[in-house]
């Protein structure tokens, strides 16, 4: 039990069929104390929100908000081993999403037909789904968007590996295809299952990742058509993203979709905040761009879960939206380069230096944080947080005001993973390889999701480029929400292997390399 990274068996706080830790990690006097002051915040934060009437009607009404009593547990995992500047990064991003998780359930429940019924709440909100760029938001302050199917869908596989299980097997009772994404057939199994929160004027949904994510959308509309009458709008972005032809197209999808809005809440678009949303934009794309650059060097400094997740919820899903953000990507940033000018490093010793790529596996997050906790691999970025790098227009004049509806259709063209899955093999398979070359990589983490027929189609062509690069490529399969197909301790053996028999290398922390969390948190 000391401070010093990597001085502590890590794999002994698990404990076979127990779904929370035998103790806290004891992080030294300082460390500890910040650790437990901002578990104190974060306890704090779901007290403030659980205390309202309505928010606890709605945790007895709907059966995935049972999940959100496991925060704590999640925060834990994702902070494991780390100390000091890390540390206080992590703290930094998970708290203020948690708090906006917050704020956005509490405003879903709101204006829910079922829970709070506020009917006039209700006329400000636009529904936009979880896959969606909320850069036709930008120009609305005087609305809500919000999404149902991140706080019912994506973030209860952050916080519980089994949560979405249910939601799977309703939608395949209902005749959905066993075969499609986890992702998008959880998201309609909340819908079939009526377990979605019924409110807004209207709503936005995007052609975002793949046919799968269409399916469940198809299914997902019509009930908020027909039943709930709500009217839905689908803005169809262009596949050939990077092609300029399809520009004046995709900037045309973004004029209906404001008119869209307007038309169905009666307000009106108001180029002062967007322009204001802009400049928040263009600071997180400089502050990203900024780690990356360190991340290039031999002290990364913003990478694995603390890049990942924050840059999720950041670049998508706020979109500029929230001044919060804005405040935390300096401190970011001021932490980032404080540990870089001390040459500090989040482990005792990186190893490896990789690039993660294809769609994660969510319901195992913390995966990066293992990688470089037991075996030295230091995940420098991942193709998640690879999106737009390009800034946007942010000082208000005719010209720009044109520009704007380029600008948020390039967001919406390059929002998560969409601009790696469309765009054809350049954007998923070239620029993966002149990646590895800017961040001196020598190591490849290939998500291969059963599921995803877009990427798994170009598996040989990624072995074939990774031989002619000398660069090592380990392939790790999962079905992604569902860990009934590859357990988490399925998706470690898979690196486990690969390090022991083609690396001829021993773990960092033994402990950690085969752990009893399978009913953990």
């Amino acid at each position: 039990m000391a401070k010093k990274i990597g001085s502590e068996a890590l794999g002994r706080f698990y404990k076979e069929g127990s779904k929370v830790r035998t103790r806290r990690e004891w992080r030294g006097v300082k460390d500890t104390a910040y650790d437990f002051s901002r578990w104190l915040v974060i306890m704090g934060t779901l007290g403030k929100f659980i205390i309202k009437p309505r928010n606890m009607k709605a945790m007895l009404r709907y059966r995935w908000m049972a999940n959100y009593l496991a925060v704590p547990m999640m925060v834990d995992r994702h902070t494991q081993g780390l100390r000091g500047e890390y540390l206080r990064m992590c703290h930094a991003e998970q708290d203020l999403i948690i708090d906006d998780v917050a704020k956005l359930l509490d405003k879903l429940f709101k204006g829910d037909r079922r829970i709070g019924n506020d009917e006039e709440f209700s006329k400000k909100v636009v529904l936009v789904d979880e896959n969606e760029m909320t850069a036709v938001m930008m120009g609305f302050p005087m609305l809500e968007a919000l999404s149902r199917e991140t706080p019912s869908t994506y973030v209860p596989v952050l916080l519980n590996q089994h949560s979405m299980e249910y939601y799977m097997d309703i939608a395949e009772e209902f005749g959905l295809a066993p075969d499609v994404c986890p992702m998008p057939e959880a998201e309609a199994g909340v819908s079939i299952n009526d377990d979605a929160p019924v409110l807004g004027a209207c709503a936005i949904q995007c052609n975002t990742t793949c046919d799968g994510s269409l399916l469940g959308n198809g299914v997902i509309s019509k009930r908020l058509e027909l039943e709930d009458g709500i009217p839905v709008f689908q803005l169809a972005a262009p596949l050939r993203h990077r092609e300029d032809d399809v520009q004046e197209y995709a900037a045309q999808e973004i004029r209906n979709a404001i008119a869209f809005i307007e038309k169905h809440t009666g307000a009106k678009w108001d180029w002062d905040a967007y322009f204001e949303c802009a400049k928040r934009v263009n600071l997180a794309t400089r502050c990203r761009q900024e780690w990356l650059d360190m991340n290039k060097t031999d002290y990364p400094q913003v990478f694995g879960s603390n890049l990942a997740l924050y840059t999720e919820t950041n670049y998508m899903a706020i979109c500029g939206r929230v001044p919060a953000f804005a405040k935390v990507d300096r401190k970011l940033t001021k932490l980032a380069e404080q540990a870089y000018k001390k040459k500090k490093m989040m482990a005792k010793e990186y190893r490896h230096r990789a690039i993660i790529w294809g769609v994660q596996s969510h319901y195992y997050f913390d995966f990066l944080l293992w990688l470089v906790n037991c075996w030295g691999i230091a995940p420098l970025t991942d193709m998640l947080s690879m999106v737009s790098t390009k800034e946007i227009a942010e000082v208000d004049t005719p010209e720009n005001r044109e520009q704007a509806y380029y600008d948020m259709a390039w967001l919406t063209e390059n929002m998560i993973m969409r601009n790696r899955t469309h765009g054809g093999y350049k954007v998923l398979l070239d620029e993966l390889w002149d990646f590895v070359e800017e961040f001196n990589a020598d190591m490849v983490i290939l998500w291969e999701h059963m599921s995803c027929k877009a990427l798994d189609g170009m598996h040989g062509m990624f072995e074939d480029r990774a031989r002619e690069k000398g660069v090592n490529l380990v392939w790790v399969e999962h079905d992604l929400f569902d860990p009934r197909i590859i357990s988490r301790q399925g998706v470690r053996d898979q690196i486990n292997n690969y390090m022991r028999t083609v690396m001829r290398e021993e773990p960092l922390d033994p402990s950690l390399e085969v752990l009893p969390d399978d009913q953990s948190w």
